[in-house]
Formats: C-alpha cells, structure tokens, sequence
C-alpha cells in the first residue's frame, strides 16, 4: 500500500499540481498506519546550492498545502475507503548519506599528509611481504 501511494503521490505531483513552491521534491517513502489512518511521506528537496534550509522549507509549507487535494486524488484513484490523512517529513538519512558521501570525496581529494608518504616496509609489525622482503606471488618461484 506504501509503495502506492507514493507512486500515485510523484505522479500527481508531476502532472497535477502546480505550485511552484514546490520545487524539485523526491518522495523517498512512505511509511503507512495499520489502521490506514495515517501516511506518513518523507521526502527531499533540490534547491540552490546554500539555501538548502529555504528550499526544504518551502517545499514542505506547498506540500502541506496540496495535501488535501493530493488526499482526495489519492482516495479516487487507489478506490480506498479510508483513505490516509498526509503528513510530509523532510527525509533527514538522505541529507546524512549525502554530508557522508561530501566527507568521503573530501578524503579522496585531499592532499596525503606528509607521514603517510612513507610506504608499509616502515611500520611496526608489517609482514615480510607488506615490506617487499617475501615473494610477491606464486609467479615469482617459477622465473627462478
């Protein structure tokens, strides 16, 4: 019922509803009551780069606005007899990989500290091999 909802919720978002408040909004899930009473829409939003806290506002503020109507369409077109009151949270675990993910290609971009230029061989407790000392692989005792 969850996966519904959210594929006739996106689709009338696209087509239907026109606020421009809206944005560039993904609806990432839907989390559904048992007793259908509720629908809980999480979702994210894609807007300028450093007004990330405007665009999140104002996407939630017309997205509460065509509630309702996104309510009543939903009920007519999924043929339910209770049909969910909609709530729209902000999908926060999205914005986490995201922050996650910046962090990661900051590490892969940075320069390597001087220390680390050293290779394996000058650390403690590095296996002959890690220092070059044992054989590289089974190739290397066939050549000789």
């Amino acid at each position: 019922m969850a996966d519904q909802i959210r594929g006739e919720l996106a689709n009338l978002l696209a087509r239907e509803v026109h606020d421009p408040g809206i944005g560039f909004v993904t609806l990432t899930r839907v989390q559904v009551s048992p007793d259908l009473q509720l629908a809980r829409v999480f979702y994210t939003a894609l807007g300028p780069t450093g007004d990330e806290a405007k665009t999140r506002r104002n996407s939630g503020r017309a997205l509460e606005r065509a509630a309702p109507f996104l309510r009543r369409r939903i009920g007519s077109r999924l043929r339910l007899r209770r049909v969910p009151e909609l709530t729209f949270i902000y999908d926060e675990s999205i914005a986490g990989q995201d922050r996650i993910e910046q962090l990661l290609n900051e590490l892969h971009t940075a320069p390597a500290p001087p220390d680390s230029a050293s290779g394996p061989s000058e650390r403690e407790g590095a296996s002959e091999s890690e220092r070059g000392w044992g054989p590289a692989s089974s190739d290397d005792d066939e050549q000789h």
